[in-house]
């Protein structure tokens, strides 16, 4: 019986594979020191999708004609209109009194410009190719035509879902640390307004394309009109409305901005009251927080500031807040904002009296943006 014995591997060689580690490790850490890593995987998948849309020529869908449907909904004639009679509104019955051009009004603008011209081509490009990639893919997913089934209640059915889709990625945004890192720019606004509904990173809708799959699957029988989801946009843009409105008996199954602003609140958890149009999904997770006298103007922003807003320095500086704030989820994880110390007792300088005690109340709970699934 003959037996091998494998010789020792030189000291030389050894040494080398350890070398070869610590200098990986080494750049690793080079790299995460000057980068979070993790948002770039939502990159890496924006760019899959997209080529796989290119490829297969959107699934045979009109890549223009979708646009000028998208645009329809976001800054439609109809949906400018539904915006204004909103905006009027906050000034006849507002939950805080602001300045007609107050800072966070004017950051949401451009944001809202940004929606318009760049995000809608790249909302349609993943809707698209997501859309094509699920159908094809996965098959079964599509159901066939039920006669049973009026188009009516498919539709219904579709919001129904859609809806319920919104609120699990919504609460995925506020438990993943990398999704929260593109989720907190719209948690930044201490103005809120309708426009803060535009106020979302382009890369966040990866995280929403979920929301796809009810009407990928019933498509057989029924699809949204482009109508009816405005109808839908103008619910999930009045509930981010500066107003001091509810919807009466209807509060425990719409979401009002009385109710939606406490899931913005700069105090307490803001992993509640996650719902787009129903209070239902919260209230069967136990996440429904309904509103009272002592919330409806209650102040809104990040504990701590964590990211860069338009309120914290003498000077607005839009631009290059607005280029800070789409950058931030790149940020290094140890890395702060400049003059973001969780210490800071910046106030909001277009706040002025506004609270049930006529004071703005000054940041000082500290906030750790890394313990994104304890987010308070």
């Amino acid at each position: 019986m003959t037996s091998v014995i494998n010789s020792p591997r030189g000291s030389a060689e050894v040494d080398g594979e350890v070398t070869s580690r610590n200098e990986t490790k080494v750049a690793r850490r080079g790299l995460s020191s000057r980068i979070y890593v993790p948002a770039l995987s939502i990159v890496a998948i924006a760019v899959v999708l997209i080529a796989i849309g290119l490829a297969s020529h959107w699934g045979g869908t009109s890549f223009a004609a979708s646009i000028t449907n998208q645009k329809v909904i976001v800054v439609g004639p109809v949906t400018i209109a539904i915006l204004f009679f909103f905006l009027v509104i906050e000034r006849l019955r507002p939950a805080q009194r602001r300045g007609f051009f107050a800072r966070g009004y004017r950051q949401d603008v451009l944001y809202t410009v940004l929606n318009a011209t760049l995000v809608v081509p790249l909302v349609v490009a993943l809707s698209l190719s997501f859309a094509h990639l699920a159908s094809k893919s996965l098959p079964w997913i599509v159901l066939p035509r039920y006669e049973f089934l009026p188009r009516w209640l498919a539709i219904a059915i579709i919001f129904v879902a859609m809806d319920a889709c919104n609120w699990s990625a919504h609460l995925a945004n506020h438990k993943v640390r990398m999704l929260w890192r593109f989720h907190e720019l719209h948690h930044s606004q201490e103005d809120m307004s309708v426009l803060t509904v535009f106020r979302t990173h382009p890369l966040i809708h990866v995280s929403y394309l979920i929301a796809l799959v009810p009407g990928i699957v019933l498509l057989a029988n029924g699809s949204v009109t482009t109508s009816l989801l405005v109808v839908y946009a103008a619910v999930v843009a009045f509930e981010h409305s500066n107003t001091n409105l509810s919807f009466g008996p209807l509060n425990r199954i719409f979401c009002s901005p009385n109710y939606h602003r406490i899931h913005h609140r700069v105090e307490g958890r803001q992993d509640v009251n996650l719902g787009f149009a129903l209070t239902i999904w919260d209230q069967l997770s136990g996440r429904a927080v309904f509103p009272t006298k002592e919330t409806i103007r209650i102040d809104t922003g990040l504990p701590g500031r964590p990211l860069t807003v338009e309120q914290s320095a003498p000077r607005a500086r839009h631009f290059s807040v607005l280029a800070a704030q789409l950058v931030g989820p790149f940020r290094p994880l140890n890395q702060r904002e400049k003059g973001d110390d969780d210490s800071s007792t910046d106030v909001n300088p277009d706040a002025g009296a506004v609270n049930s005690d006529g004071l703005r109340s000054n940041v000082i709970d500290s906030f750790d943006v890394n313990s994104v699934g304890q987010i308070r």
